[in-house]
């Protein structure tokens, strides 16, 4: 016997080991001659054995797969038998190398039968004999056993074995960085640099230390070197991935990395996985929810979750909807748009590892909704046989069907540009039992969720309304119209008796408006420049759409007004906003604009106007840009300032408060007499009042004394009356109007106007076939009588205050007297603290009408301090007032009753600070938490549009008016109507005093001139009540120390030192006076018609309390 690596006459046992490396191959081969049939069977799992184990490690790609590794071991056994049968059994197992083939052959020779054992280090065998060999393949999920038996019937058997075998393993990623504390030197960008390969060196050496404990470990090697000290980015491969195995391996890093440098911060460690789970389709305007995170993978605790879309972080709120369970994470969107389509990525946070999953949403997955496009409803006067055409249509490539009662109607096709549509012919054939209606269905095919329905009204009315767009109808009958191509939505009108058909709702929109619309929600400023890009240019696609569509229009007014509140706006931001607005103000919108202006409760056009000046405020940069309706120029300048704009407005800024250069933003915008409408700041209405001349922005960066600005008119055949005007953003609750205050009409020669302003802002002049409804001057002479009362007020309550407490003593002899000062001092009082507050209250506040791109937003705590006290005193003065009313009242009218001092007193406090208190601070405590409390932005002031607090000082201050006005016709009622006795011309000597009294004293004293601010509420632009109102109320301390004290004939006397000695000489004295020498309560009593009166006096001493007293002190 031969043997190729060895002779043996006995039963040979042979046992090789071969160890394959990268890119080697070891070959062993033997010839032998027999015929053999074998049979060899191999599953390959992670752990694979073949009446043994197979171990296979192999490092792969950056994502779990399954993969083959093509390694061949040949196996050549030679064997000498004199039995007839032999029996091998082999034992392999193999480890292979990364990327390695290895081919070991092994020869052995046996002379005799007996058993050959085998080990060697190999993935696959290969057969190259007279060999069969079958191989079947299964998940690698569990460890398999397999025996390979060999029979030969021969004395002498000689085979050569070669086995193949397919290895299917799992492999995982983890990518991690690092920062060392070393200098990075340009070398370690070069992978073949010296440098390079040394620190590479050092650390895989530590890195595979460090890791190769974690279970399924392959292998750890540096993948590159970055900037920042030195940031390393690293791999580390496994056939299993354990978190908790990686973490702590992580967490002993810096230790184990302190042989080659110390670490910055802690290991950056992430795994990517497989793409997220996805829905199929999903149309725009449904859900859709994208899917992070595997059920195979033991994350552990998932600390947080982020979502980003095309490298966007995605907040939760408004459209999206995050929601992490366990370590699933879900995102949720809502009303899905085109927009939606990109690329989405999920990171989720475990145990110092991220695990990240992305997934591409494209537009096979998010598709357009078909837009179905009828007439909704209907009517029709029926006449037998009448034809009625019904029309539907769909945009492509969708098609629709007329259903009626489950059975599809016949339909003639007739494609449009963009759109499939059918005509199905109905044909009226009985006129009895009417009005009836008939229900009509187009659905889309195979899409049956997307249908529209047609209610076809019919009727035997004589016809009211008829056109060719709404058709037929009755008096109160609705039409309801499809919307343009390229719109969705519906128009709804109503039939009105005068035979005209009113259009209510329209909601026709482009559809691409709408989803920008929905996206902006989502808006960054990050996204602001990619977003305007794609505004500009669907609007530019839609013009023609857009101009017919006043909803269109409000909702891009909308979308601008977004962009605007961002931050900092580049040219090429602008450069698309303004294209936009050039589309949107031309002459084919003017009649969407109109419809606009007629809603009292849309302020499109301010908005508009509202939202440039935000982004002029916002450019960065100097730079000119041009489009057809607007012209915009960024620029730096040095005193005096001239700019000649488009040859239609001079600009001539004189001085600035600036001693450096100054940078100066104007906007040309000759389109927006399209836009705004004419009503001024007095009527809420369209005037007589045209634009006529284009509208000017201009913006500075420092303080002007006025501004010259020259306006060439658009129409030279109106003459009257130009006014210089600017727009008002605050008036009539926001809706903006033009308002002529700081501007000044200068000249109107050659048809060119000139105007002096001491602000900037949006100007423009308004010409006018009559006299203006307001007269120039009205706000500056109410903010004179305003500042000047107010000063006048305040001195003389502190001189009423003074005087008070100087004549104290020798005037409160009385309960009655007594009260009536105390009732004097507290409201005076009163009123001087209210007033003071108003003056620390007016400091915080500025007024946002003339500039609303600034910040006008007032400090809430002092704010809110200072209006809690104004509300409390002012309360505090009119709950006073109704003391004195309530005591004139119990004095006159309650004669013989009788309450001690301490008594009044004690009921005066209550009503005069108890009650304002209550009221104050229950109205703190029920509109502060929800932020009603003030104004915040336009004066320290109860709030009126969020929670109408106003209400808490209005509704009290004009019940105690009404209670007074009350008490002083009770007063005079029972004054005259009482019987005075035997003095008559003594009695009405004292009748007239008392009444005059009444009128003269009461009046301003009770605040009966509050009532005039139910005059401004009910007749905002009547001047005269708001002067009137001003005037009495700004002088209201002065009325306080005049009637209610130096009046006083008793503070007189003590004042000139010569009071008198008693209350009933008082008295006499009174009622001894005359006015003109004439008898005013002998004249009322003849035109009554009574002879004798009963004398008040002798009543009044009946009385135990000496009430003669209180009307000498009243």
């Amino acid at each position: 016997t031969t043997l190729t690596t060895e002779t043996t006459k006995s039963t040979t046992i042979a046992t090789t080991t071969a160890e394959a490396t990268t890119a080697a191959t070891t070959t062993t081969t033997s010839t032998t001659n027999a015929t053999t049939a074998a049979t060899t069977t191999i599953t390959p799992t992670t752990k694979t054995t073949t009446n043994a184990t197979i171990t296979t490690e192999a490092p792969t790609a950056a994502t779990t797969k399954t993969m083959a590794t093509p390694t061949t071991e040949t196996t050549t056994r030679t064997t000498n038998a004199t039995t007839a049968e032999a029996t091998s059994t082999g034992t392999i197992t193999s480890v292979p190398p990364s990327a390695a083939t290895a081919i070991t052959t092994l020869t052995a020779n046996a002379t005799k039968a007996g058993t050959t054992t085998m080990t060697a280090e190999a993935s696959t065998a290969a057969t190259n004999a007279t060999t069969a060999a079958t191989i079947t393949t299964a998940t690698p999920t569990t460890k398999t056993t397999t025996n390979a038996t060999m029979t030969a019937e021969a004395s002498t058997i000689t085979e050569n074995v070669s086995v193949t075998s397919s290895t299917v393993f799992t492999e995982f990623t983890v990518a991690i960085s690092i920062t060392l504390d070393k200098e990075f030197t340009p070398d370690l960008n070069n992978q073949a640099s010296l440098a390079y390969k040394e620190l590479e060196l050092k650390l895989n050496l530590v890195l595979k230390d460090q890791y190769r404990q974690i279970t399924g470990f392959i292998r750890a090697f540096v993948k590159a070197f970055r900037q920042g000290s030195i940031i390393v980015d690293f791999e580390v491969q496994t056939t299993q991935l354990n978190y908790s195995e990686i973490a702590a391996a992580n967490s002993q890093l810096p230790t184990a990395m302190k042989s080659v440098a110390t670490l910055l911060g802690d290991p950056v460690a992430s795994y990517q996985s497989k793409s997220l789970q996805m829905p199929a389709i999903i149309y725009t305007g449904k859900n859709m929810t994208l899917t992070c995170g595997s059920s195979k993978i033991d994350l552990g605790e998932i600390s947080a979750s982020e979502w980003t879309f095309n490298g966007q972080k995605i907040e939760n709120g408004k459209r999206f909807e995050i929601i992490t369970s366990g370590a699933i994470s879900t995102l949720a969107v809502n009303n899905v748009i085109l927009a939606d389509i990109g690329l989405y990525k999920c990171t989720l946070k475990a145990q110092g590892i991220d695990f990240i999953q992305e997934g591409n949403v494209t537009g096979d997955i998010i598709k357009e909704a078909p837009v179905v496009r009828l007439h909704s409803q209907i009517n029709v006067k029926c006449r037998e046989g009448l034809i009625q055409e019904l029309d539907c249509c769909v945009q492509f490539p969708y098609k629709v069907n007329w259903v009626q009662d489950k059975t599809i109607l016949p339909s003639n096709v007739s494609n449009h540009q963009k759109s499939y549509c059918i005509k199905h012919t109905y044909q009226l054939k009985s006129c009895s039992a009417l009005p009836q209606t008939k229900n009509f269905t187009c659905v889309v095919d195979e899409l049956a969720d997307y249908e529209s329905t047609t209610s076809l009204t019919i009727f035997s009315e004589d016809i009211i309304c008829k056109d060719d767009r709404f058709g037929t109808g009755r008096t109160g009958d609705q039409s309801t119209i499809w919307c343009d191509e390229g719109l969705e939505g519906s128009i709804t009108a109503v039939c009105e008796g005068s035979g005209n058909w009113k259009t209510g709702e329209d909601t026709c929109i482009v559809t691409a408006i709408k989803e920008l619309l929905i996206f902006s929600e989502q808006l960054t400023e990050v996204g602001v420049p990619e977003f305007a890009g794609a505004l500009n240019a669907v609007v530019q696609s839609n013009k023609s759409e857009i101009s017919n569509s006043s909803l269109t229009i409000s909702v891009v007014v909308n979308i601008v007004n977004k962009i605007s509140v961002l931050s900092a706006v580049n040219q090429a931001v602008m450069k698309d906003v303004l294209e936009t607005v050039d589309a949107i103000i031309s002459e084919d919108s003017r009649d969407s604009w109109i419809a606009l202006n007629l809603n009292k409760t849309d302020n499109s056009s301010s908005e508009l106007l509202g939202s440039l000046e935000g982004l002029s405020d916002k450019l960065v940069g100097e730079f000119e840009i041009e489009t057809g309706q607007v012209i915009l120029n960024k620029t730096s300048f040095s005193d005096p300032f001239v700019a000649n704009v488009n040859s239609s407005v001079t600009i001539n800024i004189s001085n600035t408060s600036s001693e450096n250069a100054s940078v100066i933003t104007t906007m040309l915008l000759t389109g927006l007499i399209n836009v705004m409408p004419t009503r001024n700041q007095s009527i809420n209405n369209e005037t007589d009042n045209t634009i006529n001349a284009a509208v000017v922005l201009v913006k500075i960066d420092t303080k002007i004394g006025n501004v010259i600005l020259t306006f060439n008119k658009l129409n030279n055949t109106l003459k009257l009356n130009p006014q210089c005007v600017f727009w008002n953003f605050t008036a009539f609750n926001n809706l903006g109007a033009w308002d002529d205050f700081g501007c000044t009409f200068v000249s109107d020669i050659n048809d060119i106007v000139t105007c002096n302003c001491t602000h900037l802002t949006s100007f423009s002049i308004l010409m006018s076939t009559r006299l203006p409804v307001v007269r120039p001057g009205v706000k500056v002479a109410l903010d004179l009588i305003t500042y000047v009362g107010v000063g006048i007020s305040l001195a003389s309550l502190v001189i009423c205050l003074i005087l008070e407490g100087y004549v104290w003593k020798a005037v409160t002899r009385n309960s009655t007297a007594f009260m009536r000062h105390v009732s004097i001092v507290n409201t005076a009082l009163s009123l001087l603290i209210a007033d003071i507050c108003f003056i620390i209250a007016a400091s915080f506040a500025k007024n946002p009408g003339e500039n609303p791109g600034e910040d006008y937003n007032v400090p809430v705590g002092p704010c809110s301090a200072a209006t809690f006290f104004m509300h409390l005193f002012y309360l505090a003065l009119f709950f006073w007032m109704l003391v004195s009313g309530l005591l004139l009242f119990y004095r006159t009218v309650m004669i013989f009753s009788h309450m001690s001092k301490s008594a009044m007193l004690a009921i005066g406090f209550c009503l005069g600070y108890g009650c304002p208190l209550v009221i104050a601070v229950v109205t703190v405590a029920v509109t502060a938490p929800s932020g009603g409390y003030v104004q915040g932005n336009e004066a320290c002031w109860l709030n009126w549009t969020k929670s109408k607090a106003l209400l808490a000082l209005v509704i009290p201050a004009l019940t105690i008016v009404l209670v007074n006005i009350l008490i002083l016709i009770v007063i005079i009622t029972k004054i005259l109507s009482r019987d005075v006795g035997e003095s008559v011309q003594t009695d009405e000597k004292h009748a007239l005093v008392v009444i005059a009294r009444c009128v003269i004293i009461l009046t301003p004293l009770f605040g009966l001139t509050w009532s005039l601010g139910v005059g401004t509420m009910v007749s905002s632009t009547n001047e005269g009540i708001h002067i009137a109102f001003a005037f009495f109320n700004s002088l209201q301390g002065f009325f306080i120390l005049v009637f209610g004290t130096l009046l006083d004939s008793k503070v007189r006397s003590v004042l000139s030192k010569k009071a008198t000695t008693s209350t009933s000489s008082s008295l006499t004295k009174v009622s001894q006076s005359k006015i003109g020498g004439v008898s005013v309560l002998d004249w009322i009593n003849r035109l009554r018609g009574r002879r004798y009166i009963y004398h008040v006096s002798q009543a009044a001493n009946s009385s135990g309390s000496d009430p003669s007293a209180s009307y000498s002190s009243i």
